[in-house]
């Protein structure tokens, strides 16, 4: 798919920037001694979920190749799995299983997302 007439080179830019700086606020929040909550239980699992998943969408936008929707997909389920073997060294977060189940499957239907509904003009060939 081409590129939107109106998005060039400069605005490609401008979304990498943007998705760079959501994985940016994924690592804050996950090594954060407060991260913001909702009253709800297992809030938490919803907020891995949304942000993998909307991750793993934005980038699957801007790359369109399944071999590098792949590897992109990869790399965010490592940084799940990571940040939560990172919260387990700090003495004010916990490792849990389920939050790595949460990013995973995030990240999973983040690119079955993509599959179903294309966003061609954050596209580029």
């Amino acid at each position: 798919m081409k590129s939107h007439p109106n998005w060039g080179p400069r605005w490609r830019r401008t979304w990498l920037t943007l998705g760079w700086a959501w994985a940016a606020a994924i690592v804050w929040l996950s090594l954060t001694p407060s991260p913001p909550t909702l009253d709800f239980e297992h809030s938490d699992k919803l907020g891995h979920f949304l942000a993998y998943g909307g991750l793993t969408f934005w980038f699957c936008q801007l790359y369109p190749r399944a071999r590098t929707r792949a590897c992109y997909a990869a790399g965010f389920i490592a940084l799940g799995v990571g940040m939560e073997f990172l919260q387990d060294m700090t003495d004010y977060r916990t490792f849990e299983v389920l939050d790595m189940a949460a990013n995973t499957i995030g990240v999973f239907l983040g690119w079955a997302a993509a599959l179903i509904l294309p966003v061609a003009w954050l596209r580029h060939d």
